[in-house]
């Protein structure tokens, strides 16, 4: 079956559960809520799912993630004994878990009180305070021009709603495993979250994705994130999947003055990985730091697309991705930097570095800036090569073989990624992931 097919069906499929998922509504059809979602999956329906003739897929090939056959809203008995093997261990945390897009609470564990962490539904949120729904919901996405961002709105309704209030810390971090069950069948899920996180507000979110089965899976992410005035958020996301496993992860991050937003996603596997990391620097006096490591061999392919958008004056946006690529890997980076006319005394820092461990291994990279304002400090830049001749004479001729030579440069460059993260096991975790694959 050609991809054009596939694509065909699976759209279809999607038109007829979104008709099955209105009906199932009843009076709630009628809701400002549903509206967002009836237009939604009306811009899906036009814009359909995009091919590499489309500049934003350029060289990101769908074709693969449509050859299975997927059930949609697939139900799971998964239990606390089939996950325990994939939890972190090292440090105490917030433990939510979300299987085959949903939210269970039977699996997760709150330990930090109600007044300094607030977990529910969006479904909870609508039925106690639908104003909250209005306020935030769908209010910076861009639905007119992205397919899956504005399909996954169609059928948000269960997602993960986390609000830390004004002036509160968060002492634990809050670690949120998204699980796909695909033990029996091919999945395809679409978790929705929004993060509220208040004034002087301080929170640690850490996310990690994994499949359970042979089957293949397929996730299509979409969270909100706003970030007030003076809150200071780390945002971590892990992403070691299996070769059929699928995820297209669109965040949108607003910030308020003040504040701090670090954002680090390290990509290690996966069949196919599109990530979207969107920040709009809405006030004055604000950090972004955007970092990311993909670390590739086989046939995985990473494609990272970033905005920074400043527009207002005296804000800072700090971006550093890094790949290593072997094998017949390949990866994409796309990064664009906007700066405002009214956003003067702007410095935006963007940078692309990527080492090549294979003939057979490949990159493509495009760094962006437009700037409309006189008075900024920006720039940007990409590199891609083999590693360092120089640096492994050195090792060499101290008596290094050249396999561990390799590991040491390798690790060196992944590392200055990996120091960033602040919670020291979750670092360890991620810096003996990389040492293992090294010394496969």
């Amino acid at each position: 079956m050609s991809s054009l097919n596939q694509t065909t069906d699976f759209t279809a499929a999607l038109l007829a559960q979104f008709q099955d998922f209105e009906q199932g509504l009843n009076g709630k059809s009628q809701s400002a809520w549903h509206q967002i979602r009836r237009q939604a999956i009306q811009n899906f329906q036009q814009l359909g799912i995009p091919s590499t003739k489309h500049e934003e897929w350029k060289y990101t090939n769908l074709s693969k993630v449509f050859k299975q056959d997927y059930t949609f809203n697939s139900q799971s008995n998964l239990q606390k004994s089939d996950i325990e093997p994939l939890m972190l261990t090292g440090f105490e945390a917030n433990v939510l878990v979300v299987v085959n897009g949903r939210f269970r609470a039977d699996l997760s564990e709150i330990i930090s009180p109600s007044n300094q962490l607030i977990i529910k539904t969006l479904a909870e949120v609508y039925e106690s305070d639908h104003t909250l729904i209005e306020q935030y919901f769908a209010k910076h996405l861009n639905l007119k021009n992205e397919a899956f961002t504005a399909l996954n709105t169609a059928f948000a309704d269960s997602g993960l709603f986390i609000q830390v209030p004004h002036n509160q810390v968060v002492s634990h971090p809050v670690m949120i495993y998204y699980l796909n069950d695909s033990r029996t069948q091919s999945v395809a899920v679409q978790p929705r979250n929004l993060f509220v996180f208040g004034r002087s507000s301080q929170a640690t979110i850490i996310e990690k994705y994994d499949t359970l089965g042979d089957f293949a899976g397929l996730t299509n992410l979409v969270g909100e994130v706003f970030v007030y005035e003076n809150a200071h958020i780390n945002h971590y996301r892990l992403q070691n999947e299996r070769e059929n496993a699928y995820q297209i992860n669109t965040t949108q991050v607003q910030q308020n003055r003040d504040s701090h937003y670090n954002n680090i996603t390290i990509s290690l596997q996966g069949g196919l990985i599109r990530n979207n990391l969107n920040i709009s620097l809405a006030g004055e006096n604000i950090e972004s730091h955007m970092l990311g490591l993909y670390m590739l061999d086989g046939k995985s392919h990473v494609d990272n697309h970033t905005i920074a958008d400043h527009q207002q004056p005296n804000s800072m946006s700090n971006e550093l991705y890094k790949g290593i690529l072997a094998d017949n890997s390949s990866g994409v980076f796309n990064g664009k930097i906007f700066v405002r006319k009214d956003a003067q005394k702007t410095n935006a820092y963007q940078q692309n570095r990527n080492v090549l461990l294979s003939d057979s291994a490949s990159v493509n990279t495009k760094p962006q800036l437009e700037i409309w304002a006189d008075d900024v400090k920006c720039s940007h830049g990409a590199t891609t090569g083999s590693l360092d001749e120089t640096a492994m004479f050195y090792l060499r001729a101290r008596g290094i073989p050249p396999k561990e030579a390799r590991a040491l440069l390798v690790h060196a460059f992944a590392y200055e990624i990996l120091e960033k993260i602040h919670i020291e096991a979750l670092r360890a975790y991620l810096d003996e992931v990389v040492l293992t694959r090294l010394n496969q």
